[in-house]
């Protein structure tokens, strides 16, 4: 290969040109090159630098958008080298970016001194190329009021909110504006048949949008960066970013869709809903740090959504006793499997289906009863995912029984065949 000395005069011009392109555009852009703007000599001149592994194309094939570079080519120099000779008049065109190889030497601006992940694109890396992070680099930003944050089973969205961002007293440097953020995990301490081996849960993020934060959160981003070896990306978010349709939903999701369920075909039959509502709180979703703090909030929230959310009056319209033939006042818990032995579920199958319900409910009332020293448990974001399966299922499982009602016989499942992912 040669070296940017030993270029033709020609090559050389083009090289800079495509250097300067992508150092003072917005968004690291390429040289767009269509044959009806160029000469057949500085196409070859373009060849001359492919081969040189000083340059690589982006066309229609790699990405919809060729005007950033999504991810180093998948392409080899000959394909390259091809759709830049046979580009025809009436073709879009494809964009020339600089290679590694041909940004090293290059002297960076002041503005790179202090932006790590400007600095890498400046450097060479792609929009869509990811980073990985541990997750409680997000616990700023989610207990900071200044910042919106939305937290979904796959991934994350955050920015500074409106209100925030308008406010002239708001310093420059926390002007941080959308992130489409992605889960990703290192299964590889993981064995299913150890209860104590760990899943280490991380924080995906595109060096693209990275290079958007101010160098001060760059940095601060850079200080919870780790290496990526063995982590892999949500293949749901993933293959959102990259404009695909999800093929399933996540535990939260299904929870939510599960309540709403079971209150609608309670109401066909009874006229009230079970629960009082099926929305997650804001701040109810996996823990981004695996301690014991994030543990009690998280089975504290959860514990609210089942058992607290039981509407008793909608038990009293279906006529469920609120207290047991000894005169003693019945839990809400208690007066659902009542409520299901009323109706044909045997007992040993009532208190299989509520046990996951019982195990969150008592699983709340520890910490409430006494002083708990705040711990880091690496088995506690499997134990998260574990106990979010149980309910899910136990409460898929109240779901098909009260859809057997007769009267809930036009009652269709939103989406049957949705997978199911638990993580």
């Amino acid at each position: 290969m040669a070296a940017q000395d030993d270029l033709s005069p020609s090559a050389r011009e083009l090289l800079k040109k495509v250097k300067r392109r992508y150092m003072e555009s917005r968004d690291f852009n390429g040289l767009h090159v269509r044959t009806a703007q160029n000469t057949h000599g500085e196409i070859e001149a373009a060849v001359e630098l492919i081969d040189a592994d000083l340059i690589e194309i982006v066309g229609p094939s790699d990405y919809m958008n060729i005007h950033i570079r999504p991810w180093p080519s998948h392409r080899t120099v000959a394909e390259q080298v091809e759709e830049l000779r046979e580009l025809s008049d009436d073709d879009y065109g494809v964009c020339l970016y600089p290679k590694t190889k041909a940004l090293k030497r290059m002297k960076l601006s002041k503005k790179f001194e202090n932006a790590p992940f400007a600095r890498a694109m400046a450097r060479g890396r792609s929009t869509l190329e990811l980073a990985f992070f541990s997750s409680d680099v997000l616990e700023g930003y989610r207990n900071d009021a200044r910042y919106r944050f939305g937290m979904g089973d796959f991934g994350i969205n955050f920015g500074l909110s409106d209100e925030a961002y308008d406010d002239k007293d708001q310093p420059e440097k926390d002007r941080v504006g959308l992130m489409h953020l992605g889960f990703a995990y290192d299964m590889r301490q993981y064995e299913p048949e150890v209860p104590d081996s760990p899943i280490v849960r991380r924080v995906a993020a595109f060096y693209g949008d990275l290079d958007n934060l101010t160098p001060e959160h760059q940095q601060r981003w850079a200080s919870f960066q780790v290496d990526e070896e063995g982590i892999v990306p949500h293949p749901v978010w993933y293959a959102s970013q990259m404009g695909r349709w999800p093929d399933g939903i996540g535990p939260f999701a299904r929870l939510a869709q599960e309540l709403k369920a079971i209150s609608d075909l309670f109401e066909n039959v009874w006229g009230v809903r079970l629960f009082r509502s099926n929305e997650l709180p804001e701040d109810f979703g996996w823990m981004l740090r695996a301690d014991q703090r994030e543990w009690d909030h998280f089975i504290h929230s959860f514990d609210k959504l089942l058992s607290d959310n039981i509407d008793g009056a909608a038990l009293d319209k279906a006529k469920v006793p609120q207290m047991n033939e000894k005169r003693e006042r019945l839990g809400t818990l208690n007066r659902l499997q009542l409520f299901m032995t009323m109706n044909q579920v045997k007992t040993d199958s009532a208190k299989w289906a509520l046990k996951p319900l019982r195990q969150v409910r008592a699983a709340r009332q520890k910490p409430a009863h006494a002083l708990r020293t705040n711990v880091t448990d690496r088995t506690l974001v499997r134990k998260q995912r574990d106990v979010l399966r149980e309910v899910n299922e136990a409460l898929i499982n109240i779901r098909q029984w009260l859809s057997s009602h007769p009267q809930n016989r036009e009652w269709k499942e939103p989406w049957p065949d949705a997978k199911d992912y638990p993580l």
